[in-house]
C-alpha cells in the first residue's frame, strides 16, 4: 500500500532525526505531560524510555498504563505551521526487568550515551511502552493514521 509506505519513511525519519518527545500520562486528577529523551525498537512497535520511580509520571503509569508520546520536528518557526510533522503515538506503557532490562537499556544507551548515569540509577525505570496506533500529522492539517500489530 502506497500510504503505509509513505507513512512509514515519514514515521521513521522523525523517529531518527528526534530525540526528544512529549509523553502524556493521566491519573485521577488529569492528565500529565513530560519532556523524555527517548529510542523506538527497529519495527517501531515499542518506544522505549526512562525515569525514577519517585516521579508523578511514574506514579501514574503504575496506576493507568495508557500513555501517548508526541513526536515533532518544530523548530518553534512560522515555517513550522506548512512544514513541521509530527506523531502520536498511543500504548501502553509498562517497566521492563531483567534481561529485557538490560536488553531495552543497551538500546536506549545507544542513542542516549549522555544518560548512562541517570539509568544507572538504582531508582530508574526503563519503560517500554507498546505501541498500538500511531497518528501522523503533515501540513498542519493531513492526518494518516496507522495500526500496529500487537
Amino acid at each position: 500500500m502506497k500510504d503505509e509506505k509513505i507513512f512509514r519513511e515519514k514515521l521513521k525519519k522523525l523517529i531518527e532525526t528526534q530525540s526528544l518527545a512529549v509523553l502524556s500520562t493521566c491519573h485521577q486528577d488529569g492528565v500529565y505531560s513530560s519532556l523524555i529523551g527517548f529510542v523506538a525498537t527497529d519495527d517501531f512497535s515499542r518506544i522505549i524510555f526512562a525515569t525514577l520511580r519517585d516521579t508523578r509520571k511514574y506514579t501514574n503509569m503504575k496506576s493507568n498504563e495508557n500513555v501517548s508520546i508526541l513526536i515533532d520536528s518544530r523548530s518553534n518557526r512560522i515555517d513550522d505551521f506548512k512544514d513541521a510533522v509530527s506523531v502520536t503515538a498511543v500504548g501502553t506503557a509498562q517497566e521492563a526487568a531483567g534481561q529485557e532490562r538490560d536488553v531495552l537499556t543497551g538500546l536506549y544507551l545507544k542513542r542516549h550515551y549522555y544518560l548512562k548515569d541517570f539509568i544507572g540509577d538504582p531508582n530508574c525505570a526503563v519503560m517500554a511502552m507498546q505501541v498500538r496506533r500511531y497518528i501522523l500529522v503533515s501540513q498542519f492539517q493531513q492526518v494518516l493514521e496507522m495500526e500496529m500489530c500487537t
